[in-house]
């Protein structure tokens, strides 16, 4: 059997990471290393000013006091007996689409494990009431089967979000491109108990491109949305042309 590393950002007690890991234990051999607490919108981000400590759990998941990428990272280095075949990283609670995948700490995982070379794969439920997890696990599996069976390019991942709906309504599975919001809204300003100003960060711009071929647009229509990203963020239509006035600096 395929060995699979289930991470996420959401943290190690989630729904979602749950109905991930009982679904792709079908699959191969699961190992769950998770956040020990919500870690949503951690992006990127590494731990390298503390130790990380983990913590084995009565269902065999392992907590860990970092960031999603911090989870990956050890479970892969330092905890995993096997190397494993593919990084999964979710059922996010909650769509990662357009500019979100930026600060996304699902993605950050499943990228971390890209990083690290292996295949990978963000599952994110989108919707309100967030009550079809099971949904978003049975199309991960079929997502994860595909993947090994079909291997895409090194530098990327498959980012998935799955519609918050029955399994039986989900219309099927489109490729599609991230789609774009307006920029976010305003700070809310407000005081803490001793009067002192504290800051809250505003709700998320509006859909601005959620046109048919988007992720936005998919979901929307009631199909799965799979979206290849690439780690490399160079921006190589832009090379020629800055190429052309920085040296004249």
């Amino acid at each position: 059997m395929i060995n699979i590393l289930v991470s996420n950002d959401d943290g190690v007690t989630s729904p979602g990471i749950k109905a991930l890991a009982e679904e792709l234990a079908g699959i191969g051999n699961i190992l769950v290393v998770a956040p020990d607490r919500n870690c949503s919108a951690a992006s990127n981000s590494l731990t390298l000013t503390n130790p990380l400590r983990i913590n084995n759990l009565d269902n065999g998941y392992i907590a860990v006091n970092g960031t999603p990428s911090d989870c990956v990272h050890l479970a892969i280095r330092e905890l995993c007996t096997e190397e494993p075949d593919i990084v999964v990283s979710g059922i996010n609670a909650g769509a990662n689409m357009g500019d979100d995948t930026l600060y996304s700490g699902t993605v950050a995982a499943a990228m971390e494990g890209r990083f690290l070379g292996l295949p990978a794969i963000a599952v994110s439920l989108a919707g309100k009431e967030l009550r079809h997890y099971k949904t978003a696990a049975i199309y991960a599996g079929k997502i994860v089967k595909g993947l090994l069976a079909h291997p895409i390019d090194n530098d990327q991942i498959l980012n998935v979000n799955v519609p918050d709906v029955p399994v039986d309504e989900i219309k099927g599975i489109k490729i599609t491109r991230l789609g774009s919001r307006h920029k976010a809204e305003g700070m809310i300003k407000t005081k803490d108990p001793a009067g002192r100003d504290i800051y809250w960060l505003g709700p998320p711009g509006k859909e601005q491109d959620a046109s048919a071929d988007t992720d936005f647009g998919t979901v929307e229509q009631g199909y799965v949305s799979i979206t290849p990203l690439t780690v490399d963020l160079t921006a190589y239509g832009q090379l020629a042309g800055l190429e052309n006035w920085i040296n004249k600096i």
